[in-house]
């Protein structure tokens, strides 16, 4: 583990496939999870720009409007306890390829400005069966009134949660044998 507490591997993934831009005043992270899924079956998840909802917890709906391409606006609602009832973000990358997903957030009643993230995922094996290692990495301008520590703790608290929903759906549909992408279920 490096300082960070990321391995060598998860390091290099992060050099490699989430650079940021980062501006005075904004905070910037990355998170880790492990998935005893397959990589097409969590990615088949993670893809789907117009239907987050089908793993993040706190969307109770998503409007995409026009075609899934890069450049794309999507509506999200966002479900009550929030501090956000709606949010507008643009897909900036979606990499088939090689399992990248990137988002901006570019309107929305709440407090995260200039807001950007980046999602990959690769294969690895975990106890002895075909797993993935999912990275998601933000960048977020540190609101007037809160410091870099609170809006970073809160991002990476709604990612951490984000990201166990994506495990739990996605380990729920490898145990059930559901090989195929989810997008035909």
């Amino acid at each position: 583990m490096n300082a960070n507490g990321f391995s060598s591997l998860e390091a290099d993934y992060i050099r490699k496939h989430h650079r940021h831009q980062r501006n005075e005043n904004q905070c910037s992270s990355a998170l880790v999870k492990h998935i005893k899924a397959p990589v097409h079956l969590v990615w088949s998840l993670v893809r789907r720009f117009d239907q987050p909802q089908k793993y993040k917890p706190f969307v109770s709906r998503c409007v995409v409007q026009g075609n899934l391409e890069i450049g794309s606006l999507r509506q999200v609602d966002v479900k009550s306890g929030l501090p956000a009832t709606t949010s507008t973000e643009r897909l900036e990358i979606l990499d088939d390829e090689h399992h990248i997903l990137s988002i901006r957030i570019v309107g929305g009643d709440h407090r995260l400005r200039n807001y950007s993230s980046i999602i990959s995922i690769h294969p690895e094996v975990i106890d002895g069966r075909p797993g993935t290692l999912v990275i998601e990495s933000f960048v977020v301008d540190v609101p007037e009134g809160n410091t870099n520590d609170e809006t970073c703790y809160f991002v990476e608290a709604l990612i951490k949660c984000n990201l166990k929903s994506l495990a739990d759906v996605s380990e729920r549909l490898a145990v059930q044998d559901r090989t195929e992408p989810i997008d035909r279920m």
